[in-house]
């Protein structure tokens, strides 16, 4: 779009800055956590000179620093707090376990980690913590005895009144966080975001949804996560917004009473957690929202007809990818077409190229001002892969096979690495799960794959349905003009389907199931 902007003078700390000229310091109640009380922006001003100031003092500038906390304001906070000190906040995945976090430091290079021994009590981590061999915990309450009566002077009498000049010059390019990738294609990655990408990508989905100081986000997704930290957090900070920080998308009773409680106007989640929460939830609860997103995962049909039905609420579904900071298409109340994942954001470009074996679409390659600066591999830690694909240098390779329409909707038809090779036919294992969905629409399913001798791959699909049959899978297959071979060959009844943190279905995981 010619019309479109983007801040590409700003750093996450100036970006807060602008915010609070524009929307008023002393606004109150602009921030809001689980903790009494609420904060203004200058507030959060204040917390975040304070806690950059505290984390430099142990910590080197251009160090990758680890950050383990919950979804609260002082979080926030610490991650632009460091990186104004130009340190690099590296979001742990808590939810990852010991080994997880360890590949995670590793790739980044990270040899202190900040968290509180609070949330470390209260979340059950004190043993998975303690197994990060080589690293250095750095607690808060420890940290803040170290603010001394001449941090005070500094903050009260030069910080607070002119923070532009009390923090080091920053640049745009540089890195502004490190997330990680869950790990399910192997070790995590270390995905190393700029203050440019991520602002970018703000203002992409501003240009598209105009947010503002009229509206009340909540925000359960984990900061950890990009979907959490950018389209959760960073558009309230940059908008105007109010934000309701909540420390767990996984509370299905307590989400819906917070979005009456506070009035809140925005959710984000995946399907799955909106699923949960539509089940939990009286008819009056969402009077409230104007506008859910649903992304990480693709929409159930199921969820979409619910949110309609009960709620007269239609679900914008989009799709993005941490590497893009994270947010690549959406849909809009103007331009919803269910079933897609909408238009690309302003200044998204795309590429399709073909995939053998795959008669529809093609692999999804994208670039744009939100794509990362590149990754951190376990293997070469700290060195920076900038990104590149076979569509060229700049470029970044989705994994994810898409086709386009004449008017520019994006359609995902599923991971490349989600296809199985049945019988010399590529099976879209996302095709077997909608067949499965059509099938039984109040359960929960999910499909993968294990090697056979004689069909190359067996699919297997795990489901919350005691009573699914393959009888009823082929019907509705056949309902739906999917082949017989897209049916699986065995299904495995399961209580709850096991789930990543960031919300994602945990394939890894079944796929072990599937093979032991």
């Amino acid at each position: 779009m010619s019309d479109f902007t983007y801040p590409a003078r700003d750093t996450l700390f100036s970006a807060l800055l602008d915010a609070a000229d524009r929307c008023g310091r002393h606004t109150p109640g602009q921030w809001e956590d689980m903790k009494p009380g609420a904060y203004s922006y200058a507030e959060l001003i204040k917390m975040t000179l304070a806690l950059g100031r505290l984390g430099g003092k142990v910590t080197a500038p251009g160090e990758h620093v680890g950050v383990l906390m919950p979804n609260m304001a002082a979080s926030v906070a610490l991650l632009i707090g460091l990186s104004a000190f130009h340190r690099i906040p590296c979001m742990l995945n808590y939810t990852a376990g010991t080994e997880g976090m360890r590949n995670a430091c590793r790739a980044a290079g990270v040899h202190s980690v900040i968290t509180s021994r609070l949330f470390l009590d209260k979340a059950g981590l004190v043993e998975q913590v303690a197994g990060l061999r080589g690293v250095r915990l750095i607690y808060l309450e420890d940290l803040r005895r170290r603010f001394t009566l001449a941090d005070k002077l500094w903050l009260i009498a030069w910080a607070l009144p002119f923070p532009r000049l009390a923090v080091p010059r920053g640049d745009p390019e540089a890195p502004a966080v490190v997330l990680f990738t869950s790990g399910s294609e192997g070790r995590p990655k270390g995905v190393v975001l700029s203050h440019r990408a991520l602002l970018a990508n703000v203002a992409q989905i501003r240009h598209i949804f105009p947010f503002g100081p009229g509206d009340t986000i909540l925000n359960a997704l984990p900061l950890f996560h990009s979907f959490g930290l950018t389209a959760g957090t960073l558009i309230a900070l940059v908008s105007g917004a109010r934000l309701v920080l909540y420390t767990s998308p996984l509370h299905f009773k307590t989400i819906p009473e917070l979005v009456r409680d506070k009035r809140c106007t925005v959710l984000f989640g995946t399907s799955t957690f909106l699923h949960h929460y539509a089940r939990n939830a009286e008819a009056d609860d969402f009077k409230s929202l104007k506008i859910v997103v649903a992304g990480a995962e693709k929409l159930a049909d199921s969820v979409r007809r619910t949110w309609r039905e009960r709620f007269a609420i239609d679900i914008m579904e989009g799709y993005g990818a941490t590497e893009a900071a994270p947010v690549l298409a959406v849909n809009t109340p103007e331009h919803n077409r269910p079933g897609t994942v909408g238009q690309l954001l302003p200044d998204v470009e795309a590429r399709l190229i073909p995939v053998p074996g795959i008669e529809r679409g093609g692999e999804l390659h994208v670039r744009g001002p939100n794509l990362m600066s590149g990754y951190y591999r376990f293997d070469t830690p700290t060195l920076l892969e900038p990104p590149s694909s076979e569509a060229g240098t700049g470029w970044h390779d989705t994994g994810d096979v898409a086709e386009l329409d004449a008017d520019g909707y994006l359609t995902i038809l599923g991971r490349l690495k989600r296809f199985a090779k049945v019988a010399g036919e590529m099976v879209s294992l996302e095709v077997v799960e909608s067949i499965a969905r059509a099938a039984s629409t109040e359960a929960s399913h999910a499909a993968t794959s294990i090697n056979d001798a004689a069909r190359g791959e067996i699919i297997v699909l795990f489901t919350t349905d005691s009573s699914l049959t393959r009888d009823q899978l082929s019907a509705a297959a056949k309902g739906l003009g999917y082949p017989e071979i897209a049916v699986p060959r065995r299904i495995r009844v399961i209580e709850d389907l096991p789930m990543l943190g960031t919300g994602k279905i945990d394939y890894p995981r079944l796929k072990e199931v599937a093979a032991a």
